[in-house]
């Protein structure tokens, strides 16, 4: 099959540290081209996965822009999705079509691939999000047979509205590499908890941050803050009154809720982390926390902690009762007192399970297995004529 996988233009695939839907992206379209599949790239000119062709509208990713206002976003994803769509008329000119676009794109990849009709192949789109985000679009967006929905997880599904429901052919959980090593022994790792995700307040970075201090555990926190990768990084736009990011509440929150709980010793930020510096992190720590306060749909970080051997803890919200099993590979925790109590049970966890349950559940074969399903029923029910 030839797949246009689009990763949309925000970060590069693989992405240098965080990204989730990148990691996502870059995962399946290695597993897929191991299997044969022809799977050409839409992303930004500094991605590095290894493909079989490549279109972008900017030489980098456009991360550090989503926090601005609307006007300042929405010309970034239609010149992507403008790129796309050359793309797929210049693969129909040379008679070497595609079979199928995969986009990642929130919003404007269906929204304009759907408007070419039979112009443009058969569409899957991932919905990466909350789906109460951009509700009055998926409550009205009609694929007419020819663009479908997948969910990364039942619950994420199960709270969209009723029309996307009806497009949507399945839920595929997320995938992450599976390290070949076996994983630390709790006597070898830091005595340091670990936050590996955008620092905000959907995350509960502040909830970890008191949780940690009140249980005496150190904690790291790993992750941008309003598309800034490090504190220097952060500081240096602050300082630059026409840079825009003192605006963003990302930003704001951070300022107010979480620096003034960092100290540089029990309670640290180290920024963003990619590559061996990662999984050495993730490898390391006693445990991930993610304190969320939103229905977080899919867990790309808590499948890369699992895979690590390393245990979750997390509130039961969205996908989480999903994929921690409680008492197992970590706790799912009610409220922050219930934090404290599970960072003083760590010792109860065993990484080895952790390992083989993200093994058996996370590996990029179970995800691959699932596209590769929903892509045939996409082609089956794009081929059906529809009726008037």
């Amino acid at each position: 099959m030839k797949i246009l996988m689009d990763a949309g233009p925000w970060l590069p695939v693989p992405p240098v540290g965080y990204g989730g839907l990148e990691n996502v992206v870059a995962t399946l379209t290695t597993e897929l081209r191991r299997r044969g599949h022809t799977v050409v790239l839409a992303t930004v000119g500094d991605s590095t996965l290894p493909a079989d062709g490549r279109v972008a509208a900017f030489p980098s990713g456009r991360f550090e822009r989503l926090a601005a206002p609307y006007p300042e976003v929405t010309g970034v994803a239609h010149a992507h999705a403008s790129a796309v769509v050359e793309e797929i008329r210049r693969h129909e000119d040379a008679g070497v079509p595609f079979d199928l676009v995969h986009t990642h794109l929130e919003v404007v990849g269906p929204a304009v691939l759907g408007a070419l009709g039979p112009a443009a192949p058969p569409v899957l789109h991932t919905l990466h999000w909350d789906l109460r985000r951009n509700a009055d679009f998926y409550a009205r967006f009609d694929g007419r047979g020819r663009v479908f929905f997948a969910g990364v997880s039942e619950s994420q599904v199960a709270r969209g509205p009723a029309a996307l429901r009806r497009q949507t052919l399945g839920a595929v959980p997320l995938a992450v590499p599976i390290p070949a090593q076996p994983p630390v022994p709790r006597d070898e790792r830091s005595d340091a908890v670990l936050v590996l995700s955008r620092l905000c307040e959907a995350k509960g970075t502040d909830v970890a941050l008191r949780a940690c201090r009140a249980a005496g555990v150190p904690l790291v926190l790993a992750g941008p803050v309003g598309g800034q990768p490090d504190r220097a990084s952060l500081e240096a736009a602050l300082a630059d009154p026409a840079h825009p990011v003192a605006g963003y509440p990302d930003v704001r929150w951070f300022l107010e809720h979480v620096d003034p709980l960092l100290d540089d010793d029990r309670a640290r930020w180290i920024g963003s982390v990619s590559g061996a510096e990662k999984e050495d992190l993730l490898r390391r720590s006693r445990a991930v926390l993610f304190p969320i306060r939103w229905p977080e749909p899919g867990g790309t970080a808590v499948c890369e902690a699992l895979a690590a051997g390393t245990p979750v803890i997390a509130h039961p919200r969205g996908c989480l009762p999903s994929l921690v099993e409680h008492g197992v590979t970590g706790f799912l925790a009610e409220d922050e007192d219930a934090f404290v109590a599970a960072l003083h049970r760590l010792d109860e966890i065993d990484p080895a399970a952790c390992a083989s349950a993200a093994a058996g559940r996370f590996a990029p074969a179970v995800m691959a297995d699932g596209y590769e399903a929903l892509y045939a029923e996409v082609l089956h029910r794009a081929a059906v004529p529809q009726a008037v």
